[in-house]
């Protein structure tokens, strides 16, 4: 087991290497999970100001033009 520890000599280089990827896929899997909460949290926001525009009474709206060229 000791052998495994020290690397054939090269711990030094090895066991940094292993802190600086887990490190890494950490902060990944975190800013993943981040910016998921935050991309669904637009979607509703959205969402319910959709809901709530389509429920004002029509005569707000402009009339939909037909037969124009845009």
């Amino acid at each position: 087991m000791d052998d495994f520890l020290h690397m054939g000599g090269y711990a030094r280089f090895v066991w940094p290497s292993y802190g600086i990827a887990l490190a890494v896929l950490i902060w990944n899997v975190w800013s993943a999970l981040r910016l998921h909460a935050s991309a669904l949290e637009r979607a509703l926001r959205r969402v319910a100001m959709d809901q709530s525009q389509t429920t004002e009474p029509a005569s707000i709206h402009a009339p939909a033009r037909t037969g124009e060229a845009p």
